[in-house]
């Protein structure tokens, strides 16, 4: 009887160790999954505040927005299709690109990248607005396609517009958990849509 109640006591603290380590390692898992949910905004440089503000308005359609007041440095904040673009006036040329840099296209060198859903309109009014670039399309093992263009802003930063959506992407190792934006990440937006729907 004693021996048969041993093991039972046995058992059931074996089986309370497995759910301790079971939640240890649910705990773990957890906390190693960090709270992020988006791209919030990217800052740029720029030796001309105004110059840049037009770059991105006019050729990649930013909306240029309100600045919180308690920013007493030079600049300006842009927003669309969910990220920001802080652009900052310089007050030293060197942290700039330098200026032989507005000639250079290298596509490995570091850049921002816009999922675009028509490049060839992209590409047409690149060249209305005759922005330099350069054009190239890859073949990715599985005969999928996509479609690039870079060009530079007025500061040398480059720019990529991709149709990147053509290509699935699969985590490389098991370790990651990819996490799709939800709405709820996009700042509070005030817009005039419907007074621009309104109007004849």
């Amino acid at each position: 009887m004693q021996k048969q109640e041993v093991k039972e006591e046995e058992r059931n603290s074996n089986k309370k160790e497995e759910k301790n380590e079971k939640e240890g390692d649910e705990g773990t898992k957890e906390s190693n999954q960090t709270p992020l949910m988006a791209l919030n905004h990217i800052s740029r440089l720029c030796r001309d505040v105004k110059e840049s503000i037009d770059f991105y308005t006019k050729v990649l359609g930013f909306v240029l927005i309100e600045r919180p007041q308690v920013l007493d440095f030079e600049g300006a904040w842009l927003f669309n299709y969910g990220v920001g673009i802080h652009l900052v006036q310089s007050k030293e040329e060197q942290k700039l690109p330098s200026p032989d840099a507005q000639h250079d296209l290298d596509p490995q060198d570091n850049h921002i990248s816009f999922q675009c859903e028509d490049v060839k309109g992209m590409e047409k009014k690149l060249k209305e607005m005759k922005v330099k670039y350069k054009k190239r399309n890859l073949e990715a093992e599985d005969g999928t396609t996509m479609d690039q263009i870079f060009f530079n802003d007025p500061d040398g930063f480059m720019v990529e517009i991709c149709n990147c959506e053509n290509l699935k992407l699969t985590p490389a190792d098991s370790q990651g958990k990819i996490k799709i934006p939800m709405d709820r990440h996009t700042p509070p937006v005030e817009t005039n849509q419907n007074e621009h729907d309104n109007v004849k």
